[in-house]
This record gives C-alpha cells, structure tokens and sequence, in this order.
C-alpha cells in the first residue's frame, strides 16, 4: 500500500463534517484537490474552485458525490474581486450558506532577484495574498450574517489559510512566493485575533515538500529525491492526502479551540535538519 492510500483511505470518520458547507479554491489538482476530496468523504457538500481546468474540476466534484454529499465547480480567479464575490454569493444562493473555506489557492512565477519582473511579483501577490484576502472577506460577511448554528459546528464559521514552511524559512530566487506566504502568515494571525470574538475560527496549515505539479521536478526522479529528503527528517516526501487531513481536522469541533494557529505539515523540515549534527 502507498503512502498516499495510507493517508486517505479512513482517516476520519465519515460524518465528522456532515451538514457543513465547504469551499476550497483551487480544488482541481494537487493540495486543493485531496483537500476537496478529504471535507467531502467526511460529509461536507463541498464547492470545488478552479480557474483552468473545468474537466479536472467536474472529475473531483463526480468523485466527491460519490460519497454521497453535494458537490459542484465553479469557476472563478480569486484574485478579482468581483468574481469572488459572486462565486460566494452562487454558494450562498445554492447550498445555503458556507461554513468552512479553505483558501488553497496558489502559484509560483520563480526567478532570480534581479531579474524578477514587477509581472511576476505582483502575479504572486494577487493570487497567493490578496486571493486569499478577498476569499476570506466574503466568508466573513456569511459568516457574520448566519451567525453560530450549534447543531451544524460550534463556530459561526473556519478559515484554513493555505500558507507554506516558506513563511518562515527563506526561499531564494522565489521572493516573490516567499513573500506571499509571509503575508499570509500575518493576515491570518491578525484576522484570528479580530474574528475569534465572532465565533470564527481562523488558522493555517504550512505544507512542506508535497507531490504535487507545482514542484514535480523536486522529487520526481530518484536523485531529486534523495537530496530532498535531506530536508526531511521524517525521511519521506509528503502527499497531498497528508495536507487534507490536516484541514479536515481543524475545520472539525475537535479543533474548536485552535485560533490563529499555523499547523506545519512538512515532515520536520522547519527543524532545520542541517543542523542537526551542531551545524
């Protein structure tokens, strides 16, 4: 058995979730999608967020309503705010209300300092920062305006901010990338201070070295792997099915009084293993 069907096959209780509304962006590929895949098979109607890629989006939502829960696709880029506002209003209108967002999505425009283009920057900002910003926003409104519902959760609403071991370790020739997830970081500890008072809980998970597209060519072929698990003490590269278990347990009551924490799924890779014979 892999390691990713170790990781995904029964790892939390089918009705953990059930009667709870979800939205995750960037849902049609990688972390976005197991993640998608992890709130429904624990019985949350799920909204699956993607701005390219509508037969990959389509392919996760029949994959969700195969647990028996209600699940669609919407398409919107999340760093407009007009159309995040009306992808939330569509979920709000059609299944009711939202109860936890997992603000996934993500991208990376890599470069060297100098030649880093204001294009790439701001790119990185848009989607990794203000996306989630904007995500987050209208959530908030829901959030607010529905207020607790203790038979559904015993938070008035739960934001998982997609951030990465990069808000803390630095990452050269992908400052912009970096810096993004800096912010994440702040804005999702500063949003945890103000909104925990509403019953709204927010916090992040930090993904190390995961298998995803994004960054393939870091584990793909034997050698990579190897020099990439000398990051990891844990001696494994991650799966996404890792990540979405960690999302799906603190959009849970088990997680009810976790606010404004980030929760490291990396393996050990923040314990800086170079160091681990004195440096």
């Amino acid at each position: 058995m892999s390691s990713t069907e170790d990781a995904s096959q029964g790892a939390v209780p089918a009705h953990l979730l059930r009667g709870q509304k979800a939205l995750v962006t960037g849902a049609n590929s990688g972390i976005g999608k197991a993640t998608a895949l992890g709130l429904g098979r624990a019985g949350a109607d799920v909204v699956v967020n993607y701005v390219a890629g509508r037969e990959e989006a389509e392919k996760v939502v029949e994959e969700i309503a195969s647990f028996g829960v209600r699940a669609a696709a919407y398409e919107a880029d999340v760093s407009d705010e007009g159309q995040v506002v009306a992808m939330t209003n569509r979920m709000v209108e059609e299944f009711g209300t939202i109860d936890i967002l997992v603000a996934n999505a993500g991208l990376q425009r890599d470069s060297a300092f100098p030649e880093m283009t204001l294009a790439q920057w701001q790119k990185v900002i848009d989607v990794n920062l203000t996306g989630q910003f904007l995500c987050a926003r209208e959530a908030t409104k829901e959030f607010l305006r529905r207020g607790v519902v203790p038979e559904v959760s015993r938070s008035a609403g739960k934001i998982i901010c997609m951030s990465s071991v990069h808000q803390l370790i630095p990452w050269a020739g992908h400052v912009n990338y970096a810096s993004s997830k800096g912010g994440v970081q702040m804005m999702m500890e500063t949003l945890a201070q103000e909104l925990a008072p509403k019953k709204i809980r927010v916090n992040a998970i930090a993904p190390g070295a995961i298998r995803t597209p994004i960054n393939r060519s870091a584990w793909d072929t034997p050698q990579a792997e190897k020099d990439l698990l000398t990051l990891i003490p844990y001696g494994r590269v991650g799966d996404p099915e890792d990540i979405a278990n960690a999302a799906v347990g603190l959009a849970s009551d088990l997680m009810d009084y976790v606010v404004g924490a980030t929760l490291y799924v990396d393996g050990g890779m923040t314990l800086f293993p170079g160091f681990a014979t004195g440096g």
